[in-house]
């Protein structure tokens, strides 16, 4: 039997652990790691007389004395809720990764920095930052059974990082549920006899072009660029958009209040029955998106004109490979369409069975991201050059205005030209976009929920989930102003983009360097029994931290006033602005002074050094696996007496002990 280091390569289970995976054990190991922790080297085992005649899963396993309590790790010693089974989890990962942040946010983020300039540095930045982030915060809430929060006990000091996380998501979760009030809103419309986006209004002037005609009935000699019926629609009908909000945001639509108020209640719904119900929940929330995608992909290149703007799409433009701005937008995409560094996919992950194969659903996930992006991306660019084959234009990038409302005027353009039934097609897109704005919704508010269920143990769960709804649905009030889309924009990047960046590098600081990607390869050894490649060892301990430290360093450097089609905000609001991304990321500063004041005893430097260290019962939060664990990390380190020291030996034994 090949070993390495004592140990094979099988994830270790004791015999007197009650873990289905058990028996995959062979016999062989489990005596000889029994033997082991008696005291042996592990070869040539001998028994002791009086244990001759004792079977090796009778035999006790002698721990050093290490508290396990569960109401140290949950704050509750009440079982933790769990999947029905495996395939939920991988649903409602694809469900909360697999959403708005695909369809919505992905294509007018590649029409704002150049279409094909685009494409190639979000591959590249999924590969280097979004499947190593992805991958690590997975194993991170599996083996430790932890929220978003409580999963820094491998760190106490680095706690702030979540708390500044959840903070970010409540407010992503705020404006994403404003999202689904407009599709709810289209959804309704589409009912009607004749989409009412599909034709030009006397009031919108000459440069109104009707959504559903084609370019045989425009006039060919008219060099102006045209605005379509759904953008007017969209801008002057949906959200009576203002030219600026010097003068104020105005009041909320009482339609879109109303719609507002439907989709909280349906994510209240889920949120109240929990997990099991969410998991459920994401076997539509997760396939059914995909029909309607293709049916609108068929239409979209069917298009005259539609093969210049994929074209457009697709061709790399590299000398955008140096601009920085473009790597930031990729970095921020990537952030909101696998939806990392928020807190959600560690909270998802913390629901799972201890031996899980994370690994594998990681690649299906992040794979399946792109590919929805690149899909989203294919179907837009194809109805953007459909609208310049239409305006007698080749500009594609300034055929529509590139902003949040992108998936919003260019894929009811779409439908209104289709000829056969164009109500049932709209009726599936939008009715698409709100189970996807359901998906990323649901996971977002359930992480700000694990944190709350985490903090107060003895609260029902429909007292905090009606909670979260409301307070939400007060905030979410402010997008569906006519000033709205302007806070939008405000917020996406002060209260998200700029927050999940820089907590981000540390909570990768955290892992890779404080905790150790050592410590974290062993944990996976120990938890799925396999080895960690260089690839995702020289990501989490280089690459990614470096990468992300290095755009957000340019981008400070370089920094220029936020914009929302041209329009300068007021001082004041980049005041208000700074100060939110301050208090977001100043939590780290917070609950680390808060973590070394709680440390017991000694002398301050002492209470630092303590809060770097992981907390006593940090591991698996079943008690028997959690003994487990701490017996293979005894192992582990008594392998480790006689390694050399140094600096540079200790960070090339970080990466690739």
């Amino acid at each position: 039997m090949a070993k390495e280091d004592g140990f094979v390569n099988h994830a270790y289970v004791p015999t007197n652990s009650t873990n289905s995976s058990t028996s995959s054990i062979p016999g062989e190991y489990r005596t000889t790691f029994e033997a082991k922790s008696h005291g042996y080297n592990g070869k040539n085992v001998t028994p002791m007389p009086n244990e001759i005649a004792t079977p090796a899963s009778q035999k006790p396993i002698v721990l050093p004395e290490i508290t396990t309590e569960v109401d140290v790790v949950g704050g509750d010693s009440k079982q933790r809720d769990t999947w029905t089974n495996d395939i939920e989890f991988l649903m409602s990962c694809i469900a909360l990764s697999v959403g708005l942040g695909n369809v919505w946010r992905f294509p007018f983020t590649a029409l704002e920095n150049g279409g094909g300039a685009f494409v190639i540095p979000y591959i590249i930045v999924l590969f280097l930052v979004g499947k190593p982030v992805y991958y690590m915060e997975m194993l991170l809430g599996q083996l430790s059974s932890r929220g978003s929060i409580k999963v820094f006990d491998f760190s106490p000091i680095m706690r702030g990082v979540g708390y500044g996380q959840v903070f970010g998501t409540a407010i992503v979760s705020t404006y994403y549920a404003t999202l689904m009030a407009l599709t709810l809103r289209y959804l309704i419309e589409s009912c009607y006899p004749t989409l009412p986006w599909s034709y030009c209004r006397e009031e919108w002037g000459d440069t109104c072009i009707d959504s559903k005609k084609n370019k045989t009935d425009v006039v060919t000699n008219d060099t102006n660029i045209k605005t379509t019926s759904a953008e007017f629609y969209f801008t002057k009908v949906i959200l009576r958009e203002k030219d600026s909000i010097d003068d104020g945001i105005g009041y909320p639509s009482w339609y879109l209040a109303l719609t507002l108020a439907v989709s909280w209640i349906i994510i209240t719904s889920i949120l109240i029955k929990g997990i099991k119900s969410s998991g459920k929940a994401s076997y539509v929330l997760a396939i059914f998106p995909y029909v309607v995608l293709f049916i609108l992909l068929i239409r979209s290149l069917t298009l005259p004109g539609a093969f210049d703007g994929v074209l457009y799409f697709l061709k790399p433009q590299w000398d955008k490979l140096l601009d920085p701005q473009v790597w930031y937008a990729a970095i921020t995409q990537v952030f909101f369409s696998l939806a990392i560094c928020f807190g959600n996919i560690i909270m998802y992950a913390s629901y799972n069975r201890f031996r899980h194969n994370i690994k594998r659903d990681c690649t299906i996930v992040t794979t399946l991201d792109t590919f929805t992006s690149l899909l989203s991306g294919i179907i837009i660019f194809g109805i953007l050059g459909n609208l310049a084959h239409e305006s007698n234009t080749t500009d594609i990038q300034n055929v529509v205005k590139s902003n949040t409302g992108l998936a919003f005027i260019s894929y009811p353009d779409a439908i209104a030209k289709f000829e056969f039934l164009p109500q049932v097609f709209s009726v599936l897109f939008f009715l698409m976009l709100f189970v996807l704005g359901i998906g990323s919704n649901v996971g977002m508010a359930s992480c700000v929920m694990t944190v709350l269920k985490d903090k107060f143990t003895n609260t029902k769960n429909w007292i905090i989930a009606v909670s979260i709804a409301i307070v939400c649905y007060g905030i979410g009030l402010i997008y569906i102003t006519p000033g709205g889309q302007y806070l939008l924009n405000f917020m996406d990047f002060f209260g998200a983009s700029f927050i999940a960046l820089v907590l981000a590098i540390f909570e990768l600081i955290a892992v890779g360097w404080i905790y150790g990607v050592k410590n974290l390869c062993r944990d996976i050894y120990f938890m799925l029994g396999i080895k960690t490649s260089i690839y995702y060892r020289v990501c989490w301990g280089i690459i990614t931290p470096a990468f992300m430290a290095a755009v957000l360093a340019y981008t400070l450097v370089n920094y220029t006033p936020l914009q929302y089609n041209g329009y300068t905000y007021q001082n004041g609001l980049y005041v208000f602005g700074w100060c939110l991304s301050a208090f977001g990321i100043g939590q780290l500063l917070f609950w680390g002074v808060g973590a070394i004041w709680s440390c017991p005893g000694g002398t301050i430097s002492e209470r630092i050094r303590k809060s770097f260290k992981p907390k006593a019962n940090w591991g698996p939060l079943d008690p028997v696996t959690l003994k487990e664990y701490q017996m293979f990390k005894t192992e582990d380190r008594s392998n480790e007496l006689f390694k050399k020291t140094g600096f540079w030996y200790k960070m090339y034994d970080n990466i690739f002990g």
